[in-house]
């Protein structure tokens, strides 16, 4: 498997520190609000590289955090009169909601940065002792000109960033050493939540809360750090400087960033009137389609949301899951044994498992991926579901193939609520009798009552198939 490296911009074969074990750590929301469509990409994308890692048989051990305080979750308290943690705890379980919606596994280890106070401080008590962090009116400053490969991962030089670099809140100029020097803890203002430290009450920067997570709970260096393209700098360039001048080892030794999203071809903005959260989008399309047009490109190019390329993704999803539904359905009626014949049309079928095996070895190239999934559902359709007489043995290999590839990339989560309850079973049935006693009336009004509950009927020579309108 080869991935592309941010850190050293090629393609490197990955090899993990341990021998089929994999640390891997994703930087996760500032809970603050919704979660909108350009938060989704890497939360799709890097539950789908954990999937693939575990289905090529990796133990992953996959870290993703919860910001859970931040200026701007303290302006939303301050705005509904009410305090951080409220805020907090309410839109983690709003991303908890879409996340489910969009197919996403817990990670491993869910941790919030106000339950790592102790080991932030440890780092910053680390970095002042060894000379990288400073103290200035009861904030501490990390010092970038301290750590003589500051700029590598962004391959911004340190004197370029001197007038340009921040911190998410801006700090005033005249106490720090340096305009590129970034805040690891940010004494407390009035009204603030706040933390006992030895350097007086306050709070931690925002970049010293990942390296000290991804410490805690995944060790000194890890496999993979990802996230989107934004947070290359300062984000993770404040991350490496930090951890490594602490650690004294290399933080990360692959970098994984996805590229950017746009609405109608313009960057998202509430300006613009273009920007979309997650639930926005799951109301009217639901959620799957969201998660295929994350796979549908390659995770390093950009991607344009508009309403058009959402609905093409829903109709290809539909057509994946016709394909699953004639499967089960054709299994339910076929007759055991199978014929020579058989197993050149399993061997077919297998091709497009190699390919698609090849897409995800070369840089996680889910967009090929997909291709051969689309491939192997036209196939099933001309030699397996146009065929009345393949074998009970042939059609479940197919379907344990179809569904092994799409689970690879989280797809077909919803096919659970596409079986027919009690109610419409009963009415299909009655419609079944209406027809043998030729009171065609009530089988088109049983047809039509379906159809308006969102279930299409399609009469074959094998009985009757039905389908999610």
């Amino acid at each position: 498997m080869k991935i592309y490296n941010t850190l050293t911009r090629q393609k490197e074969q990955f090899v993990p520190l341990t021998e089929g074990k994999v640390k891997m750590y994703a930087c996760g929301p500032t809970v603050y609000n919704f979660i909108h469509i350009g938060n989704a990409r890497p939360l799709v994308l890097f539950d789908t590289f954990r999937r693939y890692l575990e289905w090529s048989g990796y133990d992953v051990t996959f870290v993703q955090n919860f910001t859970d305080i931040d200026d701007k979750i303290i302006n939303k308290a301050n705005e509904e009169s009410t305090t951080y943690d409220v805020i907090a705890e309410r839109y983690i379980e709003e991303f908890w909601k879409d996340a489910k919606g969009l197919g996403v596994k817990p990670a491993t280890i869910h941790p919030k940065a106000t339950e790592n106070i102790g080991e932030i401080i440890s780092i910053i008590e680390a970095l002042i002792e060894k000379g990288n962090a400073y103290q200035s009116g009861g904030d501490v400053y990390f010092s970038t000109e301290t750590f003589s490969e500051y700029g590598k991962l962004s391959r911004i030089p340190l004197e370029d960033l001197l007038d340009g670099a921040s911190e998410r809140v801006s700090d005033s100029d005249n106490i720090k050493k340096s305009s590129a020097d970034f805040a690891v803890w940010k004494s407390a203002k009035e009204g603030e939540p706040y933390w006992d430290s030895p350097w007086g009450k306050g709070r931690p920067g925002w970049h010293i809360e990942c390296s000290a997570m991804s410490r805690r709970y995944l060790g000194d260096t890890i496999d993979i750090h990802c996230g989107g393209q934004d947070l290359i700098f300062p984000h993770h360039e404040n991350e490496i400087a930090q951890s490594e001048c602490c650690n004294g080892v290399p933080f990360a030794r692959y970098w994984m960033h996805n590229g950017f999203i746009t609405v109608d071809n313009a960057k998202m903005s509430k300006s613009l009137g273009n920007f979309f959260t997650v639930r926005d989008v799951a109301e009217q399309f639901s959620y799957e389609p969201i998660r295929l047009m994350m796979l549908a490109s390659h995770y390093r190019s950009p991607i344009n949301y508009s309403f058009d390329v959402i609905k093409q993704n829903k109709s290809a999803l539909e057509r994946l899951y016709t394909c699953l539904a004639g499967l089960r359905f054709n299994l339910t009626k076929a007759e055991e044994g199978g014929n020579e014949n058989e197993e050149g049309v399993k061997t077919t079928l297998l091709a497009h498992r190699e390919h698609f095996k090849s897409a995800l070895e070369d840089d996680f190239n889910t967009a090929d991926a997909l291709s051969s999934i689309f491939d192997l559902t036209k196939d099933i359709n001309t030699q397996i579901l146009s065929n009345n007489g393949c074998s009970r043995e042939l059609i479940q290999f197919a379907l344990d193939l179809f569904l092994e590839l799409t689970g690879v990339l989280g797809l077909m989560y919803e096919e659970a609520s596409d079986s027919i309850d009690d109610k419409v079973e009963q009415l299909i049935a009655q419609r079944l009798e209406a027809k043998k006693a030729k009171n065609f009336a009530e089988a088109d009004r049983i047809r039509d009552l379906l159809k308006a509950d969102g279930i299409i009927l399609e009469d074959t020579p094998q009985g009757v198939k039905w389908r999610k309108a």
